[in-house]
């Protein structure tokens, strides 16, 4: 072999040489397989004449010997002018003819060479959450009201205040423009739902078209549907409800005391109660606003660092952060033939510079790892595949087994090391 070595940036070519005899043989064997195979006319199987081969099969000999030598031998170079590819090569200038070195060109890309400066001089505001103790009063509230029972209320009609237990049945309205894809929604059935009459959180229709009705009264009438409707497929809709209000009930909450604190588990007296309250969105407070100092460092730590990244890189995060995207959609009830009408090349556009961003942030914080010798070990990973366990509902050997043969292990033990890297920025940014 004699290769030659191009740079630029991350973008590297390579010129290499196959040796003739490399490939003669390669060629020889090939050749040989085809006569065991080869069923060719006025021959028996097996004694196809080597020359009938070589003229027969040219072509397709010659792209088995560029698969069986081509890859080897790039990996080899590559290996020894000490580069680590993360694309697969593009070959080009492929020259191939017998007798002669097999010679041609392979374009890459390989990590930056990255040198991470002034990170330990990177600043984030330290979180100061507090809670107040109506915003505790409105938690124990909501347990409160988590908490209610329905009593049948007979005699009387629907009121501002009750409880409509009722079946109903709706279909969008004939008509409805058929251009408006319907996202697969066509009737909308419920069974025994409580509507509240008048409540904050019931559509208007259904107060104004309830209010007043008995038990076992049936009422029909339409909901227009708002277009920024949190349910897309209901959105600018207009739908016909037959609503029958199967009984009337009346909400019943519990009274805030220790019989109350003891019902909602280990906790003496309503006091108990508070401070679990209070702690709960202490913490939570405190985690979303580490999480947003966290994000403004890594911002900070990739502006402050200019460098080239590997397209084949960015094209993966891309492929990551649309993945994501979709089954966030299906899971919202977009159908699979909808989402195909989607304009995957502006989606991908549009998720470009933050997938490069990302990027950047990951090979910044693996460099710092190194920097700073932060190491996952055994045990961290051990208990990541625990919670996962737990999570899934799942067996630890099972969750083992299944990310070592997905080849997830080291991606995972990855993700652990990042996280750690950046609570050390964050803990040392004080």
């Amino acid at each position: 072999m004699s290769p030659t070595e191009t740079r630029d940036s991350v973008k590297r070519e390579i010129q290499i040489e196959i040796p003739a005899e490399e490939v003669t043989r390669q060629t020889e064997s090939l050749i040989q397989k085809y006569q065991k195979l080869a069923r060719l006319p006025g021959f028996r199987r097996g004694h196809v004449p080597a020359s009938i081969i070589r003229q027969r099969f040219t072509e397709d000999i010659k792209s088995e010997v560029v698969e069986a030598l081509v890859p080897r031998y790039f990996r080899s170079e590559a290996e020894k002018l000490g580069l680590k590819p993360v694309s697969q090569p593009r070959v080009t200038d492929l020259h191939i003819h017998e007798g002669q070195p097999l010679r041609f060109k392979a374009s890459f890309e390989i990590m930056p060479e990255l040198k991470v400066e002034g990170y330990k001089e990177l600043r984030a505001e330290k979180p100061q959450v507090s809670v107040t103790d109506e915003e505790v009063e409105n938690a124990l509230n909501d347990l409160r009201e988590q908490h209610a029972t329905f009593a049948s209320v007979e005699g009387r009609a629907l009121a501002d205040g009750d409880f409509a237990q009722v079946s109903f049945h709706g279909k969008p309205k004939e008509a409805e423009p058929a251009s408006i894809p319907d996202m697969g929604t066509k009737t909308v059935h419920m069974d025994d739902v409580l509507v509240e009459i008048g409540g904050k959180n019931t559509m208007p229709e259904f107060t104004e078209n309830l209010r007043g009705a008995s038990a076992g009264e049936e009422r029909i009438f339409e909901v227009r549907y708002p277009e920024d409707a949190p349910d897309k497929r209901l959105a600018g809709k207009t739908f016909t409800y037959t609503v029958k209000v199967n009984s009337i009930k009346q909400k019943n909450l519990p009274e805030l005391n220790e019989a109350f604190a003891k019902q909602l588990g280990e906790f003496d007296n309503l006091e108990e109660v508070r401070k679990r309250i209070r702690d709960g969105l202490e913490a939570e407070r405190t985690h979303a606003a580490e999480h947003a100092a966290k994000e403004k460092l890594v911002e900070e730590l990739v502006k402050c660092h200019e460098f080239d990244v590997p397209e084949a890189l960015v094209e993966r995060q891309i492929d990551i952060r649309l993945e994501r995207g979709l089954r966030a959609l299906a899971a919202q009830g977009m159908r699979p033939e909808d989402m195909k009408k989607m304009d995957l090349a502006r989606l991908r556009a549009g998720q470009r510079e933050q997938a490069l961003n990302e990027v950047k942030a990951s090979l910044l914080l693996e460099k710092i790892a190194d920097e700073e010798k932060i190491e996952v070990g055994n045990e961290e990973l051990d208990q990541e595949i625990e919670a996962l366990a737990k999570q899934s509902k799942q067996t630890s050997e099972a969750i083992r087994a299944r990310l070592t043969r997905d080849g997830a292990l080291d991606r995972i033990r990855s993700r652990i090391r990042s996280e750690k890297t950046l609570n050390f920025l964050y803990q040392q940014s004080a």
